[in-house]
């Protein structure tokens, strides 16, 4: 193992950058080339089903089989002219990866000859097998049929793998039986919860609101290493983390990789996956070095969250792929190095009305205020009363290890406002008290004029807040780095739309009894305000004193997975997916099965890995480290040089008592995974993994780091810290 590190440190001193040619001069002019979009749809299809296939995009209705029939004519007719001789339903089974089945446009008609096809058919609807992904027990495993069914939403693009390329049709994956096997079709569903119910209010304040979209915009933070390095960790190659490694002298501490200037070679990197991301109708803006070694983000500017999410899954495999070009690998882990930051997925969503309209940022008018107040209130109180169902959308086993940390939100659910709306709140608490006379202005009576046009500025970032308001939208911090986002944003629709239908009703039986649209609204915001108070926290979410302080406040601190699970299932978060046909209770309970079982399963490889490499490599090199330093003892002992061996004898003592931690340590987890592998109820067994099997984890890697320090770095088997993170 010695050997292999030292002869990838050698491949990494002779790596150079590569040049890359950019596609077009400009990027506007490559932009979307490989995406089936609209200016390739206008070219290429008859206008009549142009405009049907516009239409049912909008108003969100089937498409006519004619129409079906056009489209897949026309993608066919695009596809091969830009090379492509296969085609594929692009979906994202519950694996959290996505998946593909590549099907040809040759065929043989009725005669025999061979042909170029593709029919409606083929496009709207495919049967791949299903009996392999994860069901949760929907399916059994001899029943292998599933379809994935076409979204239209979502344009068809075009990748291209070692010269072949792909159209691929992003699509929605089911059971035979109808339940939903991937993270899309709920997704979907939720967003057009949330659309009825937030045009509904719109009523309130624009007639003319007829449609209102949900935008993200997903911040993508990930580490490089090189592929060599990469190599020679088999635990990093197993599970995407580093499970050993003594921090090096040398970590962020001088915080001088942050916004640094980006080395040659991941510069390199990074201009081809952008370069690739950008003709697949990526609109990546932003790219910078992040706050630990070796670490960086790049972020796009905001699309519809549907096509968002996508586009984010699309551009995890961009990089992985691109990286791999220039002998990087992509760490999209998000702890995959202790004692320096993770990584997160930051999710900035807002909503946007058809009439132009941000219904997250303030307006010029006093009217246009209470229309925001109306929604930024409205979704604070819906994260208060399901804040351990968001905390539950973002749990998994690598997400754990980074939130609580000290660069990520904490466990615990919070708001960040900003003093100056954390002010308007409570003001509005305080002022809407006040009795109104017949020819007040409510506006100014109650503050709400005050408010200004633009806030941008006037809001700062709460990095340690996991749900924070940043002007115009909310970003939530939460999520981890390499998750599907649909999970989360799933949730989070679905609580905003929830609590948006309350709020309407709640409105309108004020307005029924006689009050005023305007004082009826406050009113119901009002008790929103005073209800969801505790939620909403201005200070440091690292620090203890707000663990303690959220405890009295009675919010939820679930460290772990198993437990954080638990909310997916209860009644009221059962009762609102079903409401809201969002997620059937089969479907609920099909999906924490399956999360139960996927943290299981991460934590069993990581212990499997951790245990081999800590008896079968660390063990031995220790070993044979420790006969080197006996023979030294001996030799000064044979030249009466006793006092001389003394601390030799010490590190030979201190190894023994290291290989004895580490061996006794792997051999109770060991016993402790088989103790968990005899119980079936995939709760409890989570359970036992992250309490007897994953808390054996800290005291094998304290051992194996403290020899880390006592062995000769030339016998040292694992690449080092300062190696992976400084080397590139």
């Amino acid at each position: 193992m010695a050997i292999l590190r030292f002869k990838a440190l050698e491949l990494v001193d002779q790596r150079q950058a590569l040049t890359v040619k950019p596609f077009a001069a400009r990027r506007s002019d490559s932009f979307g080339q490989n995406v089936f979009n609209l200016e390739a749809m206008r070219a290429n299809m008859p206008g009549e089903y142009f405009k049907k296939l516009q239409a049912a995009i909008k108003h969100g209705t089937p498409v006519e089989r004619n129409v079906a029939d056009a489209v897949a004519s026309a993608m066919k007719t695009w596809a091969m002219a830009k090379g492509a001789t296969h085609y594929t339903h692009w979906f994202q089974p519950l694996t959290g990866a996505t998946a593909e089945k590549h099907d040809s446009f040759f065929d043989l008609n009725s005669d025999g000859r061979p042909i170029e096809n593709f029919k409606g058919s083929a496009l709207v609807q495919q049967e791949p097998d299903a009996s392999s992904f994860p069901n949760g027990g929907i399916r059994n495993t001899f029943e292998a049929r599933g379809y994935t069914a076409w979204d239209p939403t979502s344009p068809a693009f075009i990748i291209e793998t070692v010269g072949a390329k792909t159209l691929c049709i992003p699509t929605i994956f089911v059971a035979y039986t109808g339940e939903a096997l991937d993270y899309k079709a709920p997704l979907l569903k939720s967003l057009a919860v949330l659309e009825k119910a937030a045009v509904d209010v719109c009523q309130y304040f624009d007639k003319d609101v007829q449609r209102v979209n949900t935008t993200l915009g997903i911040e993508q933070e990930y580490f490089l290493v090189d592929k060599a390095l990469y190599d020679a960790r088999p635990d990093l190659v197993m599970t995407g983390r580093t499970l050993f490694g003594h921090a090096p002298a040398k970590g962020q501490q001088l915080e001088d990789h942050y916004f640094g200037s980006i080395p040659p070679r991941v510069h390199g990197f990074m201009l081809e996956f952008e370069e690739e991301a950008n003709a697949l109708g990526i609109p990546l803006r932003t790219r910078h070095n992040e706050v630990a070694p070796n670490q960086y983000e790049c972020a796009p500017t905001f699309e519809d969250a549907n096509l968002a999410i996508d586009h984010n899954q699309l551009l995890m495999d961009v990089m992985e792929r691109v990286a791999l070009k220039h002998n990087f690998k992509v760490l999209l882990h998000e702890k995959p190095f202790a004692g320096v930051n993770g990584s997160g997925k930051h999710n900035n969503w807002a909503m946007s009305t058809d009439t132009g309209v941000n219904l997250l940022a303030p307006g010029r008018r006093p009217k246009e205020n209470l229309q925001f107040l109306a929604f930024f209130i409205t979704t604070v109180k819906a994260v208060h009363r399901y804040a351990d169902l968001l905390r539950a959308s973002i749990a998994s086993a690598s997400n754990d290890h980074r939130l609580g940390a000290n660069e990520a939100p904490p466990a615990i659910m919070s708001v960040f406002l900003g003093s100056m709306l954390d002010g308007v709140l409570d003001e509005l608490e305080r002022t809407a008290k006040l009795p109104l006379d017949k020819g007040d202005n409510i506006y100014l009576k109650l503050g709400i004029d005050k408010i200004p046009a633009i806030i941008l500025d006037n809001t700062d970032r709460n990095r340690t807040s996991p749900f924070a308001f940043t002007g115009n939208k909310f970003e939530l911090r939460a999520v981890g780095s390499s998750a599907n986002c649909s999970s989360a944003m799933t949730t989070l629709n679905a609580i905003v739309a929830d609590q948006l239908i309350d709020f309407k009703t709640e409105v309108d039986e004020l307005i029924a009894q006689g009050k005023k649209k305007e004082v009826a609204i406050v009113d119901v915001l009002r008790s929103y305000v005073i209800s969801s108070k505790d939620i909403r926290f201005e200070g440091n979410g690292y620090s203890d004193e707000w663990k303690d302080e959220a405890a009295r406040r009675g919010l939820a601190n679930v460290p772990t997975t198993p437990l954080a699970l638990d909310a997916m299932v209860r009644d009221n978060a059962a009762e609102l997916f079903a409401r809201h046909g969002i997620l059937s209770h089969t479907e609920l309970h099909a999906r924490h099965e399956i999360l139960l079982e996927d943290y299981t399963k991460k934590i069993q490889i990581e212990s499997r890995v951790l245990g081999d490499l800590a008896v079968n490599h660390v063990i031995p090199t220790a070993l044979a480290y420790q006969n080197k330093l006996v023979q030294n003892v001996r030799g000064l002992r044979e030249l009466g040089l006793d006092e001389n061996s003394e601390v030799t004898v010490e590190m030979i003592k201190s190894i023994s008592r290291y290989v004895s931690t580490i061996k006794t340590t792997v051999d109770a987890m060991v016993e402790a995974r088989k103790v968990a592998n005899r119980v079936e109820d995939a709760r409890e067994r989570a359970i036992l993994y992250c309490d007897t099997v994953k808390e054996k984890f800290a005291a094998i890697r304290r051992a194996t780091d403290k020899l880390e320090l006592l062995v000769a770095d030339e016998d040292w088997p694992l690449v080092k810290y300062r190696e992976l993170l400084f080397r590139h």
